[in-house]
């Protein structure tokens, strides 16, 4: 990669990449140049580097590359030594842990910063130090920022790139300012409270117990105090401007958290500590990459599903995901402390449960599907202190747009690229027409969703253009607010979770045949809602059991909402062998034990009335028409096209791959029932197309690949053990 590489400075960082370049054969010379005689001696007798020097200028005459590894309050005496020395094709880049002083040290040095000068920040280390510290996998697994400027040459930013890269970093890119903002809260705030937090505690009279009894939180918080001193004495200097801020920022939360302990103030209290422990859970989450909000490309995750199998035993599928939306939206809404259980800790389910923890609202949880919410009733969300995100939940942002189109603050909306996909004018025409002021984005009215506060609304009368559980659910939630009665006509039967809920919160809700009225003025009242299995969840093992041979399974406490049986309505249609058990009414909600026995399926034409009612059961029901003898044939099945994925489309393309005979058309898909082959298939990032394909291998006659199948958490975390548990040979592979 590089002919001549040459350091200035082979501390931890230095000499670390230099054993990189040399383990990996990326240099074919490497030397460096140091303040100390004996770091260059004892780096030549480990084979680190060619060649040493005591005058930057003399290391750097030839090279290729030049990195700057000296402490940062360094960088513009270095820079004037080696300025004549430094070819005009010579890539410059620097390690430090700040970006602005080093850019603008450059500038003062060469006049202009060079264009082949690749700022970057390794964010990687331990408390050691020195040449001997180094270690060739320091890198490995973290991420480096690059900050290259507009006029910073693109090769030069790429060559960079490549060698922290086959180092085993993450590289990312951001601007100077950006950088040095974001460390400042992140590392060097930190570091300046752990050194601060330790000289007071020693300057005691007592600090030998204080040392002595110290328990595991404080080494851990305090562990980076034992850092090089001179290195962090530079960097508060380089980045005084951004500590500073960042200090201001943390000792206005400090003064909060003290007022509110002052006064004996339990919510307050609680609140603080509850969102602390949610973001802190939350970041881990995220920087692993299973959390709902994701700021860089998750790894693909594949699904390897072997041929045969069966599903035996009893199975609880995780809580239904539409009804753990509501509970916290409702209970947010409400007045006093509502507890739920069976919550669904999904990563959709969490977004709407992180969007209220940003308005304002304490919660509790959750912990093992228990969550606690204290109400702050119709009118005590407040302002989001950035936009909300909804990751890849359409429910959330559907259903927040009528709820903060009635809010006195200004809000935006935004979600991971699927969602960005999605329609959502669909909501905002109706809320418009009941005085909110609603901007989505593009031709086609999709994410970020901006939304003005401050707007009276007031009732409309709606009919419905299309059945949409979510559509009517803003709606009727817009209601809440709404001056006069709001009332909406369906054009056909859509789940009824909001409805039933309002009523469970003492709200009063009307339903005359397809029509709903909720009149605004009221108010919420804190309940216990205990949360069904989901039966979109419990979908994929019904139809995994009616078609693998000897299969025989117990879908334990499974939601049968009425408007949600359509999957049993056509399995059963199709000769399916189920049976409820246990049917009893819990919080409002109908459930029941479902037995499934394999069963000989048949093809049929779908009933249309059935195709509301099971309108996120159809990729899997595609599944159990490819295992059916004859031909099965979906019409009036539109909306299937503006999900996650166009679920039409892409389920036919992955029926067609294993060998079946799919044919799509606008509003739904024909298909032969015959053998499934073996091949590869892609979800699209759809969750449900994922699950779906995998219960096709029962039937199959070689293995399953199926591709992009990380979000299979947004609705249905713990798929992959469950199905293994119940006898599906399925393994999750990482690329």
């Amino acid at each position: 990669m590089f002919a001549r590489v040459a350091f200035i400075g082979l501390g931890l960082i230095g000499s670390s990449l230099a054993r990189v370049l040399r383990a990996e054969k990326l240099a074919d010379t490497i030397v460096a140049s140091s303040r100390s005689d004996r770091t260059l001696k004892t780096a030549q007798d480990i084979g680190l580097i060619d060649a040493g020097y005591a005058d930057a200028a003399d290391a750097v005459q030839g090279a290729d590359l030049v990195v700057l590894a000296m402490p940062v309050c360094a960088t513009e005496s270095v820079l004037h030594s080696i300025r004549e020395a430094v070819g005009p094709d010579t890539i410059l880049t620097d390690v430090g842990s700040t970006k602005g002083n080093v850019v603008e040290a450059a500038a003062r040095v060469f006049g202009e910063v060079p264009i082949h000068f690749v700022p970057g920040h390794p964010i990687a280390g331990s408390e050691q130090s020195g040449v001997l510290a180094g270690k060739a996998d320091l890198f490995q697994r973290h991420k480096v920022i690059l900050t290259p400027l507009p006029h910073t040459a693109a090769e030069s930013t790429a060559r960079v790139r490549r060698m922290w890269e086959a180092a085993g970093a993450e590289v990312l890119e951001m601007t100077v300012e950006r950088h040095d903002e974001v460390l400042a809260k992140t590392s060097h705030l930190p570091h300046f409270l752990a050194f601060s937090l330790v000289d007071a505690l020693a300057r005691e009279s007592q600090n030998l117990d204080i040392f002595r009894y110290a328990a595991g939180g404080f080494r851990d918080f305090t562990r980076i105090a034992g850092s090089d001193p001179l290195m962090w004495h530079d960097i508060f200097f380089a980045n005084e401007r951004g500590i500073l801020a960042a200090l201001d920022g943390f000792t206005q939360g400090v003064e909060r958290l003290r007022a509110a302990v002052v006064a004996h103030d339990s919510e307050a209290v609680l609140g603080i500590l509850t969102r602390a422990q949610a973001a802190r859970h939350h970041f881990t989450h995220m920087l692993a990459g299973t959390a709902y909000a994701k700021t860089m490309n998750p790894k693909n995750l594949q699904f390897l599903v072997e041929a045969g199998g069966s599903l035996k035993g009893q199975v609880r599928v995780p809580g239904d995901k539409s009804i753990s939306h509501r509970s916290i939206m409702l209970g947010s809404l409400a007045e006093g402390v509502t507890e739920v259980t069976g919550f669904l800790e999904g990563e959709d389910a969490l977004a709407t449960l992180q969007a209220f923890r940003d308005m304002g609202v304490v919660i509790e949880g959750p912990k093992n599907g228990e969550v606690r919410i204290h109400g702050v009733g119709l009118h005590g969300l407040k302002c989001p202190p950035n936009a909300i995100y909804c990751g890849n939940s359409g429910t959330s942002m559907r259903l927040l747009s009528g709820i903060l189109a009635a809010q006195k603050f200004d809000t935006v909306m935004t979600g991971d690229p699927s969602l960005s996909k999605r329609p959502m004018e669909r909501i905002a025409k109706p809320l418009r027409t009941m005085g909110a002021v609603i901007q989505t984005t593009g031709e086609k009215g999709t994410p970020p969703v901006s939304i003005k506060g401050g707007q009276a609304l007031k009732g409309i009368v709606y009919d419905m253009p299309v059945a949409s559980a979510q559509v009517k659910s803003g709606v009727l939630l817009a209601g809440l607010w709404a001056e006069g009665e709001t009332v909406i006509t369906e054009p056909a039967p859509t789940r009824d979770h909001s409805e039933r809920m309002l009523r469970g919160f003492g709200y009063d809700v009307k339903t005359e045949g397809s029509t709903i009225r909720i009149r605004g003025g009221g108010k919420l009242t804190a309940t216990n809602i205990d949360v069904p299995a989901d039966i979109s969840s419990a979908a994929f093992f019904m139809v995994g059991a009616s078609i693998a041979p000897g299969a025989d399974i117990v879908l334990e406490h499974v939601g049968i909402n009425p408007t949600r049986v359509g999957i049993l309505n056509i399995l059963r249609d199709m000769g399916g062998d189920l049976t409820l058990m246990n049917e009893r009414i819990v919080g409002g909600e109908p459930v029941a034990d479902i037995r499934v026995r394999h069963a000989k399926l048949k093809g049929i034409k779908i009933n249309e009335a059935d195709v509301p009612l099971a309108i996120d059961e159809f990729p899997s029901l595609f599944i159990a028409a490819a295992c059916a003898e004859g031909t099965t044939v979906l019409t009036g099945a539109e909306e299937l096209r503006v999900k996650e994925s166009d679920r039409i489309q892409v389920m036919a393309d992955g029926l067609i791959a294993l060998g079946v005979k799919a044919t799509p058309t606008p509003d739904g898909m024909i298909i032969e029932g015959g053998p499934i082959g073996g091949g590869s298939v892609v979800s699209h990032g759809d969750h449900r197309i994922a699950m779906s394909f995998a219960m096709a291998a029962l039937r199959a006659t070689g293995t399953i690949e199926i591709n992009d199948c990380a979000n299979v958490a947004t609705s249905f975390p713990g798929f992959v053990e469950l199905a293994r548990g119940a006898g599906l040979n399925i393994r999750v592979v990482e690329n």
